[in-house]
């Protein structure tokens, strides 16, 4: 994190990256993720527009990946340690999806403009790995130590639950989101269905795998 003691004509590139990062989206929604959205975010904060531009060299695509990286340090502060506790992990993970749908809330527009810059075919393999970033950053938040293959399994369904969630949001006029909060539960849901379904199929660790065993359970699955 960016320390806010240090005057911003004294921060490192890297410090202004995290300074920036929280002003860009609400200059973005106007003026798109661009070099003016840019320089006006810099001169909120204080700073020449030349300084600025030299923290995002690559353009509007490093400015939603530092944007997108305040998202996840305002998901970690929305759920400390002490707050999460108590949650079981679906708890947690519904929590943390939240959290960032909350951070974002005030700037929908930018985040539509953010997701229609990355959906660009040159672009597309960063929007990959940010989403991935993400889904990795929720699922270690919710306190996933894995590191086997449903390290991975793991996060690739929970970015397509995060993706669709995201999209559902950027047209929910409902009050207070709840047809989000009611979309994210039911996708939230079938994923626990499959995470206990994979439990069952999967042998645990020392027992060998039966071919036989598989077939049997995908016919007559456990009740």
């Amino acid at each position: 994190m960016s320390d806010p003691g240090i005057p911003p004509a004294e921060k490192t590139l890297d410090e202004l990256r995290v300074a920036l990062a929280p002003l860009l989206p609400a200059e973005a929604a106007f003026d798109g993720w661009s070099p003016v959205a840019l320089t006006r975010a810099a001169a909120a904060l204080g700073i020449p527009a030349d300084r600025a531009a030299l923290v995002f060299p690559k353009g509007g695509v490093e400015m939603i990946d530092a944007w997108f990286a305040s998202i996840d340090e305002a998901m970690r502060q929305a759920l400390p340690p002490a707050a999460l506790g108590a949650m079981k992990m679906r708890e947690r993970i519904r929590a943390a999806v939240w959290a960032r749908i909350v951070a974002m809330a005030p700037d929908r527009e930018a985040l539509r403009r953010a997701l229609a810059l990355l959906a660009q075919p040159q672009n597309a393999a960063r929007g990959a790995r940010l989403a991935w970033r993400a889904a990795d950053a929720i699922w270690r938040l919710a306190g996933d130590s894995t590191t086997d293959f449903n390290h991975y399994s793991k996060r690739a369904i929970l970015v397509g639950v995060y993706g669709a969630t995201l999209l559902a949001w950027l047209d929910d006029e409902s009050a207070g989101f709840a047809d989000t909060a009611g979309f994210l539960d039911r996708r939230i849901d079938e994923v626990m269905r499959f995470e206990k379904a994979k439990a069952r199929l999967i042998p645990a660790p020392g027992e060998r795998f039966s071919f036989v065993r598989l077939l049997g359970r995908l016919r007559y699955p456990a009740h």
